[in-house]
C-alpha cells in the first residue's frame, strides 16, 4: 500500500480554511497529515476537519495536538486516517518550554511500526532572546534525534524546522548569511543530523544539487512570483523508511492569490 504523509505550517489553520486549504485536501489525500504553526484549540481542529468531512460524507480523523504555551502562538498537530497507537509531547530538560513545537505519534501499518514526529522549530533573532531559545530547542533535538534513529525504527520528523541548511536551500544566501534561518551554528546541527546521525534529507534526496525547491516565500515585494524562496519544511526519515520512500513533492500554489499559507506542503508517498 500508499502511506502518504504530508506536512505543512499552516500558518494559523482557521485561515488556512478560510483561505482555501479544503480544496487542497481534496486534492492531497493525505494519509497522515503534519502541521505546525496551528494557533488555535484542539475543538477548532476537531470543528474544522470533522465539518470538511461531513461535507464530503467522509470518517472523521483521528487528531492529536500539542498547543503552546501562548495562547494563539506555535501549535503542532497530526492528523490521521490511521489510528495512532502512542503519542509523546516530553521533549528536552524539564525547565525547558516546548510546547506546540514537538509532537511524536506511533502507528501500526501493515506489518510496520511507524513514528511520525510534527515540529515546529523557532524561527530566532540573532543577538535576542528568541535566537537564545532556538538554540536550546534544536540542542534538545539532536539529543532526541539521536534516540530516534538509533532506535533502528521507521521514523520521519517534519516540518518548519526554520533552517536552510545549504546555499541549495535558500535564493538568497549570501544575504542572510548573519540572518536567522542561515546562521553557520544553525546549519551545523543539520550537518549533525544527516552527515553524523544519517538521516536522510528526502527534499535533498529527490532533487541533488539544484536549488530548491523552496517551501516558504516572505509576503514582501515579489518573493513568491520570483521564487525568491526559503526551503525551510523538511521530511527527515530514518534510513528504515527512507528506503520505502517513493515520490517527493512540494505543493506550491499555481499563485500568489491561491495561497492559503506562506508554506507550501511537503508530501512524500511511501511504499509500506
Amino acid at each position: 500500500m500508499t502511506l502518504r504523509i504530508a506536512s505543512v505550517n499552516v500558518n494559523g489553520v482557521r485561515a488556512a480554511f478560510r483561505n482555501g486549504m479544503p480544496a487542497w485536501l481534496d486534492e492531497a489525500q493525505p494519509d497522515i497529515l503534519a502541521l505546525q504553526e496551528v494557533r488555535a484549540e484542539t475543538e477548532d481542529l476537531v470543528r474544522l476537519f470533522n465539518e470538511y468531512e461531513a461535507e464530503r460524507g467522509g470518517a472523521e480523523w483521528h487528531i492529536l495536538h500539542d498547543k503552546a504555551t501562548a495562547k494563539g502562538r506555535a501549535g503542532v498537530a497530526i492528523l490521521s486516517r490511521h489510528k495512532p497507537i502512542e503519542s509523546r509531547i516530553e521533549f528536552g530538560p524539564k525547565a525547558f518550554d516546548s510546547a506546540g513545537r514537538w509532537l511524536e505519534a506511533d502507528f501500526k501499518i501493515g506489518d510496520h511500526n511507524v513514528t511520525v514526529v510534527s515540529t515546529y522549530v523557532h524561527a530566532g533573532e540573532v543577538d535576542t532572546p528568541k535566537q537564545v531559545e532556538k538554540f536550546k530547542f534544536l540542542n534538545a533535538m539532536e539529543k532526541r534525534m539521536k534516540q530516534l534513529i538509533e532506535s533502528g525504527e521507521k521514523v520521519v520528523v517534519l516540518g518548519d524546522l526554520n533552517v536552510g541548511h545549504t546555499e541549495l536551500d535558500i535564493k538568497n544566501w549570501k544575504g542572510n548569511v548573519k540572518n536567522a534561518g542561515y546562521l553557520p551554528e544553525e546549519r551545523a546541527f543539520f550537518d549533525v543530523f544527516m552527515q553524523k546521525q544519517g538521516w536522510i534529507d528526502l527534499g535533498r534526496a529527490a532533487h541533488p544539487d539544484v536549488p530548491g525547491p523552496y517551501t516558504w516565500w516572505s509576503n514582501r515585494g515579489q518573493a513568491f512570483d520570483t521564487d525568491t524562496g526559503w526551503r525551510i519544511d523538511y521530511q527527515l526519515a530514518t534510513p528504515a523508511l527512507a528506503e520505502l520512500a517513493g515520490e517527493y513533492k512540494v505543493h506550491r500554489a499555481a499563485s500568489y492569490a491561491e495561497r492559503w499559507s506562506d508554506h507550501a506542503p511537503v508530501v512524500v508517498d511511501y511504499s509500506i
